[in-house]
């Protein structure tokens, strides 16, 4: 079981990610995250890697994988291994499921989202909006057993023990602590429609593919401890964590697909370079070269150089 006093330890040859879901094409928000998770690993002599977390089917637009992909190469974000597609990988996630079930950490769950907000509504506890309802254990059996995952109509939750609080370190942020219980309760690996979840495939993904650092926005900090826990249960090792400030839209929102965030401008070289040093302003890079001549490969070197000489800024 978990012990946060002795925390399992990556590899130690730097390999890194950029994960973006195809819902869209790439923003400027996306792009901060892109280009400091690519200047992490350059700057660390490491490979960056390229995944495509299409695992929510109905949420991705056909085509979008590949217009990120062209928009990534337009900013030089070249990926050293092949592209891996998260709808490919079913039966590796069913397998961590598998596995999970047999040492009793699952248990089916028939409520819906409605059941659960009745359930809160009458302890009094009200869910703000975009916030994720914490799970009030409806469903939790008193005892865990071995049963076959089946494909009907129920979702399949991780049983968590009491008090489980979960401790890690994040470079820009520092020691972060999470109790599990408070924060979402027993969460949900493989949905009622049959569709794995996030937090199972991510964790499968990053240990398959021997992933040591992970640079991603703020907004999946609160993920971080679910998914270390996982890592736990599972034997993977725990990668090590940076979670960058968001972009934030005029109205204080984070910029994303959602607020219809328009997507960056990689229609030519110059415009590519403009979309890169303002990511990289937001990063807090600052003195690097701005000539008009600049190609984008001068340009990333001397960002690479820039990246972690400068305080990751807080915004």
């Amino acid at each position: 079981m978990y012990d946060p006093k002795n925390p399992p330890s990556p590899a130690s040859a730097y390999r890194g990610r950029f994960a973006p879901s195809p819902t869209g094409p790439l923003h400027a928000g996306s792009l901060v995250a892109a280009l400091g998770s690519w200047l992490d690993a350059k700057k660390n002599g490491g490979k960056w890697l390229l995944r495509i977390e299409d695992i929510d089917g109905p949420r991705c637009i056909p085509g979008a994988d590949l217009d990120i992909m062209r928009q990534l190469l337009a900013c030089g974000l070249q990926w050293d291994e092949e592209v891996t597609w998260q709808s490919e990988r079913q039966d590796r996630y069913k397998t961590a499921l598998e596995v999970l079930n047999q040492h009793k950490h699952l248990y089916s769950c028939a409520c819906s989202r409605q059941t659960i907000a009745n359930a809160l509504a009458v302890q009094g506890i009200e869910t703000p909006r975009n916030q994720e309802m914490i799970y009030p254990g409806t469903c939790h059996p008193t005892q865990i057993q071995i049963n076959a995952l089946t494909t009907e109509k129920v979702a399949w939750r991780l049983a968590l023990p009491k008090d489980l609080i979960i401790e890690f370190e994040d470079k820009r942020l520092g020691t972060q602590k999470q109790n599990l219980n408070q924060a979402v309760g027993d969460f949900v690996l493989r949905r009622n429609d049959g569709l794995f979840t996030y937090q199972l495939a991510v964790v499968v993904d990053d240990a398959e593919q021997n992933i040591t650092h992970i640079v991603r926005g703020e907004d999946l900090l609160s993920n971080t401890a679910r998914q270390i826990y996982l890592q736990t249960l599972l034997g993977y090792n725990r990668p090590h964590y940076l979670h960058l400030a968001l972009v934030l839209d005029q109205d204080g929102e984070k910029l994303s697909k959602q607020t219809l965030a328009t997507q960056i401008n990689t229609q030519d070289s110059k415009s590519a370079l403009v979309e890169l040093q303002k990511a990289a302003s937001h990063l807090g890079l600052r003195g690097l070269p701005s000539r008009k001549d600049l190609s984008i490969a001068e340009w990333l070197l001397a960002a690479t150089h820039a990246w972690g000489n400068q305080r990751i800024e807080e915004k």
